[in-house]
């Protein structure tokens, strides 16, 4: 199973298991992951799942769509490496990919 590592804006850091197939906020939901609010429970009509992809692993991902990319844009401090959690499906091919919330979810 792989292991996701969740960061928090402090520099707290918690490595889950979560099941091929969930997605990164499905993952962190259900273990209880701090920052990671996800109000519209994964149909990308908010941007209460909003992370920052350590920089190594953002490439590795698919390309975001253009709504979720329109999304972020109303996250909480976005980036060159903002994603919505619920977009990214883990795999074994995303074994140890890290992930930072932002200080608040907008």
């Amino acid at each position: 199973m792989p292991k996701i590592i969740y960061n928090d804006y402090q520099g707290n850091s918690k490595t889950i298991e979560v099941d091929n197939g969930l997605s990164v906020m499905e993952g962190a939901i259900q273990n209880d992951i701090p920052g990671i609010d996800a109000d519209c429970g994964g149909a990308m009509a908010c941007a209460t799942c909003h992370v920052y992809v350590k920089e190594n692993w953002f490439n590795k991902l698919p390309k975001p769509e253009d709504a979720e990319v329109d999304m972020i844009d109303m996250a909480y401090e976005p980036k060159k490496n903002s994603r919505l959690s619920c977009q990214v499906i883990v795999s074994d091919e995303l074994d140890g990919l890290e992930v930072t919330t932002p200080e608040k979810q907008s």
